[in-house]
């Protein structure tokens, strides 16, 4: 249960003023058709993220234990870093807007969650707990968490709660695993 609370609540984090969380709030302004998004959506998490899970259960089979403390311990700290920069959006692909709202918006996410924050997350999160099926489902629903209301409510969402107060408490997060992880704490029995 930890592993699905914890990669849900840093996921949904993580995704506050995210690049993806912006191309909700673009397709939705676009397309004023919220069901199509968010299955897109859906669809494009649990694949990226199933995927992104899968790489980190395999690290942990193959890397031996105090390497993947090292390993778990620099990916939390950089993503902390990470955290504190600023996203940027790119104009969706006009391509991609001949495949129809769930097809744009299924394109779109998957390619978008590509090496970004919570697909890194998701592999650091899967190797951490060796818990492959609650930290794709905790990181799936962070996803959902954030951008669900982004296509449902707009722009009013980002205005409730400054996007820099949210990245500053999850990049403290972050951290706190980072640290955690150079300490050992909360090793799961490997």
């Amino acid at each position: 249960m930890e592993a699905f609370l914890v990669s849900t609540g840093i996921v949904a984090l993580a995704e506050m003023g995210d690049k993806t969380q912006l191309l909700s709030l673009l397709l939705a302004a676009r397309f004023r058709r919220p069901g199509p998004i968010v299955l897109g959506i859906l669809l494009a998490t649990l694949v990226n993220h199933a995927f992104a899970g899968a790489i980190g259960a395999w690290l942990t089979r193959y890397v031996g234990a105090d390497t993947m403390r090292w390993v778990l311990a620099a990916s939390f700290i950089a993503m902390a870093v990470w955290m504190l920069i600023p996203d940027k959006l790119d104009k969706p692909d006009s391509e991609s807007c001949r495949l129809g709202v769930f097809g744009t918006a299924l394109i779109s996410f998957f390619l978008a969650e590509m090496g970004d924050k919570t697909q890194v997350a998701t592999v650091a999160l899967a190797a951490r707990y060796s818990a492959y099926v609650a930290v794709v489902a905790g990181t799936t629903l962070g996803m959902m968490i954030a951008n669900v209301p982004a296509v449902l409510l707009g722009e009013r969402v980002t205005r409730a709660v400054p996007i820099r107060v949210i990245h500053v408490v999850a990049a403290l997060i972050f951290l706190a695993l980072g640290v955690a992880a150079l300490c050992g704490l909360g090793a799961s029995g490997r």
